[in-house]
């Protein structure tokens, strides 16, 4: 069977309808959620009547805290089970991680810590020795040249000037190199 691609009037009409549909959904499902929120106030909070004495605005107003406190615990119920319920989907999306295989490591920042900061951090508190790293290193003494001896030897620069001046210099310069 060869499919034929569809024109692009008839794509134009079909997204116009499934657009039309959806938009009566919505504004179904708007109304819907209108007629529940008018229905639940008017359950939980009847027409307000005002009380004519003082004994009945005070029992009005007793009345007023006790329902306050009664939404207070439920707000507070719903608030835990929302949390429980954040926190499962969490694991969920872990053990959904873990089983495809697909887990993202997370960027590592540099740290800069001594060997002491380190070991505390591994071993707790029960680490108190301080390592002195320079104190196992092996001594090596340096050895001085012989050209760094000879070049500190030839002492003050006005002396060999005045023995290389003159005839008697140049020739035991000369001398020298020989």
């Amino acid at each position: 069977m060869s499919e034929r691609k569809m024109t692009s009037s008839r794509k134009h009409h079909l997204k116009s309808l499934m657009l039309s549909i959806a938009n009566g959904l919505l504004d179904e499902e708007e109304r819907e959620q209108e007629e529940e929120k008018s229905r639940y106030m008017a359950e939980t909070c009847p027409p307000l009547s005002m009380p004519r004495g003082l004994q009945e605005l005070q029992e009005f107003c007793k009345e007023i805290h006790r329902r306050i406190d009664q939404i207070d615990e439920e707000r507070y119920d719903l608030g835990i089970k929302v949390g429980k319920s954040d926190k499962e989907i969490d694991d969920l999306k872990i053990k959904v991680q873990d089983v495809m295989g697909k887990f993202k490591k997370p960027v590592l920042r540099k740290v800069r810590m001594s060997a002491d900061a380190m070991l505390k951090a591994l071993l707790g508190s029960k680490h108190t020795v301080n390592l002195d790293l320079r104190a196992n290193l092996k001594q090596v003494k340096k050895e001085v040249k012989e050209e760094e001896k000879e070049l500190r030897d030839v002492g003050d620069w006005r002396k060999n000037i005045e023995d290389k001046s003159g005839m008697d210099g140049r020739k035991k310069m000369f001398e020298a190199e020989t």
